[in-house]
């Protein structure tokens, strides 16, 4: 089935085999080192250092074969994209992202380099290679320039799909072959002279600082590369920047519900930047932190991840809880919190930003970015669910680098459900006592059996039994495809609890939604009307019209969601669907955070049998190759 996995996952990194690098990686390795020790050239290359490289030229300067030059296209930009798109065989809904992402010129560009089309959105490298063949008929050939280069671009945006910020040397020379690209080594050699990706050399953990070290190259693109340097610089501008301007606050023991809060209090008082782990009951300490500063006449806030997790948290802060709770939304974009400053800063004094994990490293260096001088800010979140649905691992790579005070949280999570997840959190599957049905396992033998369980269990079982109405209760499931997917879930779903003729571009008045705004931002809501506009929903209380343009692509059906849309938020029943053909693609931190989104009851609709205790056990996360961990080390010891 499909699942959360995307397709960049065939990149992922594997280990690299043991042996020699090859001559040119050599080079290519003492090249960057020379860089990192501020040699302005090396002997091997005169490749300038990764900060002051130069502007990849631009497509248009790149020549075509003269059969492929494209002739005077007419029209608006928008009709000069369909003309090419329709021309080449490629859909005419692709003009406006092609327009995006290329601009006005998009048309005459995807003349002369047809294989740009892959940097469009869905686009296969043999519906590229089928695009350019049509455009450029004699003169399409398998080795072309503009092929490779377009591939590489490729690759490393499925692979930041799947979270890495950058990928070995090694993984995508073998990526390039993978899809037929003859030399690979100069092809990537290439897209390093031209600016086109970003090479780095990265000290393999647990190596010795010098230059007998084993040699890691990554490669990225400079849209990452540089969110991590900007997010690891503002992170030790924060450190370093404290004891100057920081507002003064001596807290008191009594300021602390509980020994986690305190220790997390003092070491928020005395520090520009704090992180803190822990459960769900964990979110008390970093709410007490905001409360106790307040009350010390500190301008501090706190962040959540979403709407559900800002109201959890300004339930926790009590009267204060609607002006210090916000959303990271909400706060960047000035809709809520304190505002920005004349230097565009946010006016506050404290930030606790919860469910970091739920942070791509963009969003991380966005946020980062905004904190001032001096202000303090705490880092906190459950280290055991999904890392974000967008490039990085922002949150675990703060935690492995060691640069800043960290408080573990030793307060747990109460009852059956709490102490389920406490065990899958340490890699055990046990049974737990519920007395009152707190955990349920439902087996079942194949994928429609799970849905037609799944149904069930939400229409009838849990409410009646359990007391949770449909409408609270939120079903999980590890991905969008399949005979037990979110499609399919939904799919039954709304024909039990919600039928409609789906007037709406599908949808009825009623219907639980997942609006995604953006990728990597999924907001749940349900379906109030429709008009001209497009189409409204209620979106945890806040009103949201989705363009009429917009609705087949950015809202689902939401009964059934996958684990990344869940997380941040908690409902008091879910049904977790774990069917027989999800067991290759599960994760320990994919059970964690399905099963932890449960306030109440969880019910396990089970078709994976004894494959889940291997999963929980054996199979922790999928990893990321991200650069902050050795970026943000490098720059505190300089610091």
């Amino acid at each position: 089935m499909s699942t959360d996995r995307t397709p960049a996952e065939d990149a992922n990194p594997a280990p690299r085999p043991a042996g020699q690098p090859s001559e040119e990686l050599a080079r290519l390795a003492e090249a960057v080192r020379a860089i990192e020790r501020g040699d302005a050239t090396s002997p091997q290359t005169d490749r300038p250092a990764p900060a002051e490289r130069p502007e990849p030229p631009a497509v248009a300067q790149r020549p075509a074969p003269a059969a492929a030059r494209p002739v005077a296209l007419s029209g608006e930009p928008l009709e000069a994209a369909r003309q090419v798109l329709s021309r080449g065989g490629a859909p005419e809904t692709l003009a406006e992202p092609a327009v995006e992402r290329l601009g006005e010129r998009a048309g005459e560009l995807l003349a002369e380099d047809p294989w740009l089309v892959l940097s469009l959105p869905g686009v296969r490298v043999d519906q590229a290679d089928g695009f350019a063949r049509t455009l450029l008929g004699a003169a399409c050939c398998p080795d072309d320039e503009r092929r490779g280069r377009a591939v590489v671009g490729w690759l490393l945006e499925r692979a930041a799909e799947a979270g890495h910020t950058a990928l070995e040397w090694s993984v995508l020379t073998a990526a390039l072959q993978k899809q037929s690209v003859a030399d690979a080594e100069g092809t990537l050699r290439k897209a390093v002279e031209d600016g086109q990706v970003m090479v780095f050399h990265d000290q393999q953990e647990g190596a010795a600082p010098d230059d007998e070290a084993p040699v890691t190259l990554l490669l990225g693109l400079d849209r990452y590369a540089l969110a991590e340097e900007s997010l690891a610089d503002g992170l030790v501008r924060l450190l370093n920047t404290f004891e100057a301007a920081a507002t003064p606050w001596e807290p008191s023991e009594d300021d602390a519900p509980s020994p986690s809060a305190a220790q997390l209090i003092l070491a928020a008082a005395g520090s520009g930047l704090t992180a803190h782990t822990g459960g769900e009951a964990a979110r008390a300490e970093p709410a007490a932190l905001v409360a106790a500063a307040r009350t010390a006449g500190l301008r501090a806030y706190a962040a959540a991840h979403t709407e559900n997790g800002r109201r959890r948290l300004a339930e926790l802060l009590g009267t204060e809880g609607e002006q210090a709770a916000v959303t990271v939304d909400g706060l960047l974009s000035g809709g809520e919190g304190p505002g920005r400053g004349a230097d565009g800063t946010l006016e506050l004094d404290l930030l606790a930003v919860l469910d970091a994990p739920q942070l791509d490293v963009e969003r991380a260096a966005t946020l980062v970015e905004s904190v001032p001088d001096g202000a303090r800010l705490v880092l906190s979140g459950d280290p055991g669910v999904l890392w974000s649905a967008g490039p990085g691992r922002a949150f675990a790579d703060l935690l492995a680098a060691k640069v800043c005070p960290q408080v573990a949280s030793r307060t747990p999570d109460p009852g059956p459900i709490g102490e389920l997840a406490s065990g899958i959190g340490v890699g055990e599957l046990e049974p737990v006592e519920a007395p009152g049905k707190e955990v349920v396992i439902v087996p079942v033998r194949d994928a429609g059996e799970a849905v037609h369980r799944t149904v069930q269990l939400v229409a009838d079982s849990v409410p009646r039994v359990i007391g949770v109405p449909a409408g609270q209760t939120q079903v999980i499931t590890p991905g969008h495809g399949g005979a037990a997917g979110t499609r399919a879930l939904n799919a039954a779903l709304k024909e039990r609890l919600n039928p409609g003729p789906g007037r709406y571009a599908g949808f009825d008045p009623g219907d639980r939604v997942v609006y995604v705004p953006a990728p990597g931002r999924a907001l749940p809501g349900v379906v109030v009307s429709a008009d001209t506009a497009g189409l409204r929903l209620d979106c945890d209380g806040v009103p949201v019209v989705v363009p009429r343009e917009q609705v087949a692509t950015a809202v689902r059906h939401g009964w059934a969601v996958t684990a990344h849309q869940a997380v941040g938020a908690r409902w008091p029943a879910v049904v977790a669907v774990l069917p027989g053909d999800a067991a290759a693609t599960l994760t320990r931190q994919w059970v964690y955070s399905a099963f932890s989104r449960a306030e109440h009851h969880l019910s396990v609709v089970q078709g994976i049998d004894q494959a889940l205790p291997r999963v929980v056990a054996e199979v922790p996360a999928k990893d990321r190759t991200t650069r902050l961990r050795t970026v943000l080390r490098e720059q505190a010891a300089e610091g």
